[in-house]
């Protein structure tokens, strides 16, 4: 939170946002993580060629943003924002939530969804229970953590 009368603050947060309404956003999801080699350079010159000017990071991410419980990993995140920055394209940060990695899992087999079929098997995406509260918990802490990583960050 910007200090109360911090007017340069203010003024610069109202320029960008500005900016933001003054223009179309055209713009594509990116995951840097699951690249087999490294691209983003490439990849970034062809979006530029195609006029993307934002991206979508971090959806479905949550094994590599938090490895190992309570372990946190923001390398892709931090190469992402800044290449992007240095390129001029923002980047809206979305929540990794739809994919447990497989050690919550493991801890918390009830996270999984129950339906007239059974307990869901871990592998496929979006087949937890979003009311269980093992689930909830850990995706408030990885939010927590990725907004605290983020939140000062000029491209977000």
């Amino acid at each position: 939170m910007r200090p109360q009368g911090d007017l340069a603050g203010a003024a610069a947060e109202l320029q960008i946002q500005e900016v933001i309404v003054n223009q179309i956003l055209y713009g594509v999801a990116y995951y840097d993580e699951y690249m087999p080699y490294d691209r983003l350079d490439a990849d970034i010159a062809m979006m530029k060629k195609a006029g993307i000017n934002l991206v979508r990071i971090t959806e479905s991410t949550w094994s590599t943003l938090e490895p190992q419980e309570g372990i946190f990993d923001f390398y892709h995140i931090d190469r992402v924002l800044k290449a992007m920055t240095d390129a001029g394209i923002y980047v809206i940060i979305g929540t990794p939530t739809y994919a447990v990695p497989s050690w919550m899992v493991l801890k918390h087999p009830d996270i999984m969804v129950t339906t007239e079929k059974g307990r869901s098997l871990y592998g496929a995406r979006q087949i937890m229970d979003i009311t269980n509260k093992s689930y909830l918990f850990y995706c408030e802490r990885i939010i927590q953590k990725l907004i605290e990583h983020v939140a000062a960050h000029p491209a977000v």
